[in-house]
């Protein structure tokens, strides 16, 4: 969010559209993908899982040795949540990315878990 000094025009008048909006949120969203070696988007946190799917996420990242993923609660930020699914154009949360490349949600993170292809993803 842009602060405004005191001498600056009211903030009415230079109100962001919702593409800019948008835009800085998806420009948020690249740079903790691109920041950070392993990020779940999740509805809660690893800690407190919110849903069952995103629950199963942080499971089998932990069975994959991956104990301390970055993890961003999309319930904290309505933008982010909405800004995820068409940053990948995915519908649905959780969303694992890894080395800056999104791999999929739960059902795909448990496919690539029980054939192997996870675990070797992240210790690539």
């Amino acid at each position: 969010m842009v602060s405004h000094s005191p001498q600056a025009a009211p903030a009415t008048r230079h109100r962001p559209t919702e593409k800019q909006t948008m835009s800085d949120v998806q420009q948020k969203i690249d740079q903790i993908v691109k920041g950070n070696p392993v990020v779940l988007f999740m509805k809660g946190t690893a800690q407190f899982p919110m849903c069952g799917f995103s629950g199963r996420a942080i499971q089998i990242l932990k069975a994959c040795g991956v104990d301390a993923p970055t993890t961003v609660n999309v319930l904290d930020d309505e933008g982010v949540r909405q800004g995820i699914k068409e940053y990948a154009n995915w519908p649905t949360i959780p969303q694992l990315y890894v080395n800056g490349e999104f791999i999929g949600g739960s059902d795909i993170m448990m496919e690539m878990y029980q054939n192997g292809e996870l675990q070797t993803l992240l210790k690539g």
